[in-house]
């Protein structure tokens, strides 16, 4: 065969990642919050686009005809009696507010002055920022400093504590270490240390958890020697030893049981929360409500669906007064991706009703009667009756949440593995069997604590075919300490 360059022609089909292929994919994944910011980012890039406010409704003064007298205002009886609703417009109560404070000509609020007009929107509008930004912890602290301390050594030791301090409000540092690094005695730390572990939050600046929890019962005047001991063995109160600490402490179960409860009340780490910021309200991209005939109707939450559209009519004016061939390139390359977002957006709207509408369908039991009638549910099954790829419903059931009468949920809880039935039976979701066992577990006899083999036993008899160590497992997952130390925790009355 002889060998040579040539020429040939072929056919074939190949998914090439586009970069608008590559946005859509991006756009599907994210959560609402990300989708607006990048609407945000496309709409101050992107001429072609605007936002789609929708038609305002008219009001009741624009739905009247032109050649109709105006309303007569009514005054305050006439108002108080009438069940009619004052247009928008109109005038509140027949009062002249423009020149209420104007009746002396002495130019007050109504010749121009704030308040004068009747239209407070523009006061109301930012109510929600006339509230005081909270101050942070080390402002909060250094204002008490500067009014404790008036010694200029002990100040400046202070400032020096509050530099150092972590955002658990510990301060891992010895006394002696703080004396030798600013040249000072010892015990004049310690005292400056023992004065600022009583500034709001009580507690701060101590060494560890045993310190900082004194601190917080001597503010109580409840530092006995018994508490003492109790925060000299802080490690059997981890194991819940209980009878040795009740050897320890010289107390019975009854005050012992005083005594945790009142540790349960303090703050093991007083400067954690001050600066945490507030989480951030979840906004579910779903929404389902029961119909009047029991069924379920869910539909997209519009809150969360940024609008947008294509401005054709600035394009074509555009065009016609665009001269050179970049313009014209320019504004078909923004016409083309302006296009594509709208088309991206829609796309992934109509996903992620189609994937939670199947999903709502699938999981009706648990809607209807809660989360142990959760069914098993991978993601395969709902791609198939969609007719989408798995790693398609991965996407969309990602950083997305629907509102259901039980609550807000991510839809990715309700894809759960499934726990095969005894005898060949209906299996059952790894939720639900979680749910039975912390359900079994809060029940349980204190004279009779349930074992993982325990509990094995009774989730078989009711059709739950499940090892040991699975629900040994679960029971971790779920933070529920072993049976030897919920016995230990139960044997003393709470």
């Amino acid at each position: 065969m002889a060998l040579g360059p040539r020429l040939d022609l072929r056919q074939s089909q190949s998914l090439v990642m586009t970069p608008q292929l590559r946005q859509a994919i991006k756009l599907l994944q994210s959560s609402n919050m990300e989708v607006s910011a990048f609407v945000e980012e496309e709409l101050e890039r992107n001429p072609l686009l605007e936002r789609d406010e929708g038609a305002e409704r008219p009001t009741a003064a624009d739905e009247r005809p032109p050649d109709a007298p105006a309303p007569e205002p009514l005054d305050s009886h006439a108002a108080a009696t009438s069940d009619a609703i004052p247009a928008e417009g109109a005038a509140p109560l027949d009062a002249d507010w423009d020149n209420v404070y104007d009746a002396e000509g002495t130019g007050g609020l109504g010749a121009g002055g704030r308040g004068g007009s009747a239209d407070f929107s523009d006061d109301l509008a930012g109510i929600e920022e006339m509230a005081d930004a909270r101050v942070s912890l080390r402002e909060h602290l250094g204002a008490q400093i500067r009014l404790t301390f008036h010694d200029a050594r002990e100040r400046l030791i202070a400032a020096q504590m509050l530099a150092m301090v972590d955002a658990a409000g510990r301060l891992p540092v010895t006394d002696a270490a703080i004396a030798t690094a600013m040249g000072c005695e010892e015990a004049l730390v310690a005292g400056v240390r023992a004065r600022m572990q009583r500034l709001d939050p009580v507690g701060m600046f101590a060494q560890n958890l045993r310190e900082c929890l004194a601190v917080q019962l001597a503010e109580l005047n409840r530092l006995d020697p018994c508490m003492e001991a109790l925060l000299d063995n802080l490690e059997m109160l981890a194991r819940r030893d209980l009878r040795g600490l009740m050897r320890v402490c010289g107390v019975d179960s009854e005050d012992l049981a005083d005594m945790i409860g009142e540790l349960k009340r303090l703050d093991p780490k007083p400067g954690a929360n001050w600066d945490a910021a507030p989480p951030p309200a979840v906004v579910p991209d779903v929404i389902m409500r029961r119909l009047e005939n029991g069924d379920w109707a869910v539909e997209l939450n519009p809150e969360t669906l940024p609008r947008v559209l294509v401005n054709r009519g600035f394009h074509a004016r555009a065009v016609v007064g665009s001269k050179s061939k970049d313009d014209k390139s320019f504004l078909a390359e923004k016409l083309q991706s302006a296009t594509w977002l709208v088309k991206s957006l829609e796309q992934r709207a109509n996903t992620i009703l189609k994937v939670a509408a199947e999903i709502v369908r699938r999981q009706d039991a648990f809607f209807r009667h809660g989360v142990g009638h959760l069914r098993p549910l991978i993601l395969r099954d709902v791609a198939e009756t969609v007719s989408m790829h798995e790693s398609t419903v991965s996407r969309v059931t990602a950083n997305k949440h629907v509102a259901t009468p039980r609550g807000i949920f991510e839809l990715k809880y309700f894809f759960t593995t499934a726990i095969a039935g005894t005898a060949g039976g209906e299996s059952h979701s790894a939720e639900a069997i979680r749910f039975r066992i912390r359900e079994m577990i809060t029940a349980e006899d204190p004279e009779d604590i349930l074992s993982d083999d325990a509990i094995v036993e009774r989730l078989r008899k009711e059709g739950v075919d499940i090892a040991r160590r699975t629900v040994a497992k679960y029971r971790e997952a779920l933070r529920i300490p072993s049976s030897v130390q919920r016995k230990r925790e139960k044997a003393v009355p709470a």
